[in-house]
């Protein structure tokens, strides 16, 4: 609850740098792995038609070298999925071409003004939706360490 709290009290700007949360999302949202299902090519979705089949998979971090295990939806969608290029669609509505380009950009932050001139919507109106309390698919300010 103190992490929330710690949240809503940063209020952001235009050059804030916002986004996925996974951490947040999958504590805060039981229904993540069917969104992040749909977000699968369909290459993918068939092979893992069935949910409970998906495996962790290790992930290895190219400067640490350090393995992590990670979820498979996760993985497949970040590694595959989201580099295939009918992925983001310019008639998707903000919240989800916002969570495609994440996902696209290997989920790495990114601020309003940047998301407003990949996505041609106003900054100001990416903004208001994404500085409120309700937050839309783990999409978050970038928490300093």
């Amino acid at each position: 609850m103190g992490e929330d709290k710690k949240y809503s009290l940063i209020k952001p700007t235009l050059d804030t740098p916002f986004h996925i949360d996974f951490g947040w999302w999958k504590s805060h949202d039981q229904n993540w792995r069917v969104y992040l299902f749909s977000c699968l090519c369909l290459e993918h979705q068939e092979k893992y038609s069935d949910l409970q089949d998906v495996p962790l998979i290790d992930k290895v971090d190219p400067e640490t070298a350090e393995i992590t295990l990670v979820d498979g939806l996760e993985y497949l969608l970040l590694n595959h999925c989201a580099k295939q290029k009918d992925f983001i669609s310019e008639h998707g509505t903000i919240v989800n071409s916002v969570f495609r380009i994440f996902l696209s950009n290997g989920n790495s932050p990114l601020s309003v003004s940047q998301l407003s001139s990949i996505t041609g919507k106003p900054a100001e109106t990416i903004l208001k939706t994404f500085m409120g309390f309700e937050v839309y698919k783990g999409i978050r300010p970038l928490q300093k360490k």
